[in-house]
């Protein structure tokens, strides 16, 4: 299946790929910063944005994702890209590496690393956060134009969601909205855990030190379930940190896809850093 895409930039290949509910323009606040060092594919994933979703003869899971993105990218003229991903697309990235399909992958809070209560919470979250979004709607134009009420919507996601425009957050709840992929995708994914083992290829995982999505305790999982890759935190960053600190999130994924690389591991901090 052909996925929607943008292209941009000269350098070193990078894919990006944004989480569930969102598509390729979550990743506005960064991508001239980054168009300026690499060669970017931004794509949106089966079901979300404005890509189809998956043939009705199979079922919406990250497996599946991840299958269509691997057979897309040579498509498109990408052989063994860097590949970077938030949420979900942080999960499809690793899975990529995991297949050996990418020359790196940098997660940014990726899915997959929860306890099976960790889990369930963010599957209850994101169907109550869409139900509030539906119902919201048609009064969201005149709401959202208060600071206070951006920050009530959408602090789960967002460390300063007061920071962003009456129209930027409109867009977030449309986008969140749009798409097939959402209910499909959602009770697939809840049971979803990655592996551990090392990986084929090199990996960085970032974890906002504010995500209330996919809370930072699961950095610490994620650390032990693979020492290998080089594990950081986004100070002062949500679980979509691209807004938060543009600068913070693209210097991370500058270095996780530099050429040549080292796949030696760094020491996380402290499970309980905060800024």
């Amino acid at each position: 299946m052909q996925l929607v895409h943008e292209r941009e930039g000269s350098g070193p290949q990078l894919v990006l790929l944004a989480g569930i509910g969102m598509n390729r323009t979550a990743w506005r606040p960064l991508r001239s910063r980054l168009a300026e060092e690499r060669e970017l594919l931004l794509l949106d994933l089966p079901g979300f944005g404005e890509s189809a979703a998956l043939p009705d003869d199979t079922d919406a899971t990250i497996d599946a994702l991840c299958d269509a993105v691997e057979r897309c990218l040579p498509e498109l003229g990408f052989q063994r890209p860097h590949v970077a991903g938030n949420s979900l697309g942080g999960a499809v990235a690793l899975e990529l590496a995991r297949r050996d399909a990418v020359a790196s992958a940098t997660a940014i809070s990726p899915a997959g690393f929860w306890s099976d209560l960790e889990g369930r919470f963010a599957h209850r979250s994101l169907q109550a956060s869409w139900a509030l979004s539906r119902r919201f709607r048609p009064s969201a134009p005149r709401l959202l134009a208060r600071p206070r009420m951006r920050r009530l919507l959408y602090a789960q996601m967002f460390a300063h969601p007061e920071a962003m425009t009456p129209a930027e957050a409109l867009a977030h709840m449309d986008m969140f909205l749009h798409g097939d992929g959402f209910h499909a995708l959602l009770p697939n994914a809840e049971g979803y855990e990655f592996p551990a083992g090392d990986l084929p290829v090199p990996a960085t995982i970032a974890w906002g030190t504010r995500d209330a999505l996919l809370l930072p305790t699961q950095a610490r999982r994620a650390r032990e379930r693979l020492p290998s890759a080089q594990h950081v935190w986004l100070r002062g960053c949500g679980h979509v940190p691209m807004s938060d600190d543009p600068e913070q999130v693209a210097a991370v994924i500058l270095r996780g896809s530099a050429e040549p690389r080292s796949a030696a591991p760094r020491e996380a901090e402290p499970v309980n850093a905060r800024t």
